[in-house]
């Protein structure tokens, strides 16, 4: 039986998962929105990979997780490796364009810069403070113009007069938008001009100070957008390449980092049948007033953290 990897990506606002094989190749895929629900948003991507996948063929023996909520699901499902972000897409990009120097991502709630120099990160940044740099800044509008977030690219590059949109904050943008909408302006020159306005935004806050060099590689859900894609390459006079699997990177990457661990712990579907509940208290056995976080798989408890002392430490009974 052939040897294969999982890695999974969850973020805020998206879950994504893919299974490798031993030469790095994606043998099954899914992304699905996270909901707010983590858990129940692994057991969905648990569910869509296994439709599709030959257990006669292939054993899953290690699994990796990265984004946001890495340590609660790496609990979950017995993970082997846990690894940030930043690591889990550098890895996943590098794996599928070696030449890489700079990774541009912009997700639903946060942004990423990543430099690389001869496949080694060197410099990185990351924004989760300010929403006009990401996706959740063009959703929101996009409600505002009463126009489908997905059709926003294929809008903003019929525009001959993009707009200037604000690009300090999500206030600021929005105040904006109103006073151009009122003023007359084309509705493609405005979705154009948040484009650019987020582009702009992100260049002057999350890429501040940083030596973008070619090659370039845009990632997340607004590389998607053909607009914001344009837009940065008017603004860098460079090319910007979007790969058309760029938003499983992190899920490709950690998966490949699971397979160099070597460890080997067999994974089997049969998670998605228990039932996976989270709790949290404040511990109130000494000054720091700890957040203790705890996860149990059908009444057993799988791990606990948050305690900055052994007085919160919490333990199966």
């Amino acid at each position: 039986m052939n040897k294969c990897y999982l890695g999974i990506d969850i973020g805020s606002v998206s879950t994504k998962g893919v299974i490798i094989d031993e030469e790095n190749n994606i043998i099954n895929e899914s992304y699905i929105w996270t909901k707010g629900n983590p858990i129940e948003a692994v057991k969905e991507l648990l569910n869509n990979l296994k439709r599709n996948f030959d257990e006669s063929k292939y054993n899953i023996v290690s699994v990796g997780t990265t984004g946001s909520a890495r340590k609660l699901i790496a609990t979950m499902v017995d993970a082997t490796v846990i690894k940030n972000e930043i690591t889990a897409h550098a890895i996943g990009t590098l794996s599928m364009h070696k030449d890489v120097k700079t990774i541009l991502e912009i997700g639903g709630q946060d942004s990423k810069i990543i430099i690389i120099d001869n496949g080694i990160v060197t410099d990185y940044a990351m924004n989760t403070l300010c929403a006009a740099g990401t996706g959740a800044f063009l959703s929101s509008q996009a409600k505002r113009l009463d126009v489908p977030v997905e059709d926003f690219g294929t809008i903003a590059l019929s525009s001959k007069n993009p707009a200037k949109i604000a690009a300090r904050c999500t206030v600021f943008a929005e105040s904006d938008l109103v006073h151009k909408a009122g003023s007359g302006y084309k509705k493609e020159d405005i979705i154009a001009g948040l484009c650019e306005s987020i582009t702009r935004n992100y260049l002057n806050n999350v890429a501040k100070g940083k030596k973008i060099e070619s090659p370039i590689v845009f990632q997340g859900g607004v590389s998607k957008n053909q607009g914001v894609k344009r837009a940065f390459e008017k603004y860098l006079n460079k090319e910007v390449l979007v790969d058309k699997q760029g938003h499983l990177m992190g899920a490709l990457g950690v998966a490949i980092l699971a397979k160099k661990s070597q460890i080997i712990k067999p994974f089997t579907f049969n998670i998605i049948d228990f039932n996976f509940k989270t709790s949290n208290a404040e511990c109130n056995k000494c000054p720091n007033n700890c957040e203790i976080i705890c996860i149990k798989k059908d009444n057993e408890l799988l791990d606990s953290w948050g305690n900055r002392c052994e007085k919160g430490l919490i333990v199966n009974k």
